[in-house]
């Protein structure tokens, strides 16, 4: 028998015989691409000539109705599984659990911190809770609203050092980039204490807290740093490098009088508006870099380049290049500095060297060489 063009044939391997399947449509083609288009597609007629723009209109309508359907099916079906707040809320309150507010916790850690029958390791947990607190802007206005921050600024008087340290910590974090509480902690005689811990002898725990706390005090605050000048801040600093144990606090030293000094620079290069132009005057009665040319911090920077770790050459370094225009002569006078950099070149030369040959065209050490003979050639 004939078997038609386009029929599926197959070998019966138990007798031998070959098999056809007869065509299912009058056209002899079996599932044509038409075919299993509309199988595919079911009973829908895609013929868009067959619609009028009514039946149009009442299959999006249907098509809205059951969109509706599944996004109401899918919403019992969260309700189902999660409860809401105000019953999660009557839950707790039932097992004698309540969900606290950080106002609340806030007024609970500074009440604790306060009392007097709290021990010493309560105050200083209290003060490690409220660290974390305070870093929020909005949490660190509440906790100046209830009183927290004077209590916190008192604390810098204790006699214990840990109170000291934790109360410092505090209040950097509290200060950091939050301007109603610099004004305020000013107000209340923040910076004296400060200086007062940088300036007296304490343990390194509490004398970096405590430059931490002055450092938050003083970014992008003009009236802080005028302050800070009168009473000696520079001074204050200067000593840190005299007093033993206390290399670790120097290049933190060196990076806050950089950060100050750029601060001002980038703001006077700025485009100026009637409310910036206000705080280039305030800004303009800082005199800083005067104060540091004048105690010689020229000096007491460039030292620092002897270091041995590659981090604290580079924020020297940096800080070195901002003080150029200001201290170049004394500078060209130190037969150390020249030493240093001479040294430096030869070291990181071969470490960009090595860092090229590791495929690494812009590395760290290429960065570093190039600062370093930035300042040997404006020297």
């Amino acid at each position: 028998q004939a078997v038609p063009a386009g029929s599926h044939v197959r070998l019966n391997l138990q007798t031998g015989d070959r098999e056809a399947k007869l065509p299912d449509s009058e056209n002899g083609r079996s599932d044509t691409r038409e075919e299993r288009r509309r199988k595919r597609l079911g009973k829908v007629d895609v013929d868009s000539n067959l619609f009028t723009s009514q039946e149009l209109k009442k299959a999006l309508a249907k098509m809205k109705e059951s969109e509706k359907a599944e996004r109401k099916a899918h919403e019992e079906e969260v309700r189902k599984k999660f409860r809401p707040i105000e019953q999660l809320k009557e839950e707790f309150e039932k097992l004698n659990v309540k969900m606290e507010t950080d106002y609340e916790i806030m007024v609970k850690l500074i009440s604790k911190f306060n009392s007097s029958a709290s021990t010493l390791d309560e105050k200083v947990a209290a003060l490690y809770d409220l660290e974390y607190y305070v870093h929020q802007v909005d949490n660190a206005k509440d906790f100046l609203s209830i009183g927290g921050l004077q209590l916190v600024i008192d604390g810098l008087n204790s006699t214990e050092a840990v109170l000291k340290e934790h109360a410092a910590f505090v209040l950097g974090a509290a200060l950091s980039s939050n301007p109603k509480i610099q004004i305020e902690a000013i107000e209340g005689g923040a910076l004296q204490k400060l200086l007062v811990i940088l300036a007296t002898e304490q343990p390194l725990a509490v004398k970096k807290k405590a430059l931490f706390a002055l450092s938050s005090m003083l970014r992008h605050f003009p009236y802080a740093q005028q302050q800070f000048l009168k009473l000696g801040g520079l001074q204050v600093l200067r000593s840190l490098f005299r007093q033993k144990g206390m290399e670790t606090l120097h290049v933190r030293v060196v990076t806050l009088l950089y950060d100050l000094i750029v601060e001002k620079m980038l703001l006077e290069d700025s485009q100026h508006g009637d409310q910036m132009e206000e705080k280039i005057q305030q800004y303009r009665q800082v005199k800083l870099v005067p104060a540091v040319v004048e105690q010689d911090w020229c000096v007491v920077v460039s030292n620092l380049l002897a270091m041995p770790e590659h981090d604290t050459r580079e924020k020297v370094l940096k800080t070195v290049g901002v003080l150029m225009a200001f201290c170049k002569e004394r500078f060209r006078g130190d037969p150390t500095l020249s030493t240093t950099l001479s040294l430096l070149r030869s070291e990181y030369e071969e470490l960009a060297a090595e860092e090229q040959r590791e495929g690494d065209k812009d590395g760290y050490f290429k960065e570093l060489l190039g600062s370093v003979n930035t300042i040997i050639q404006e020297l």
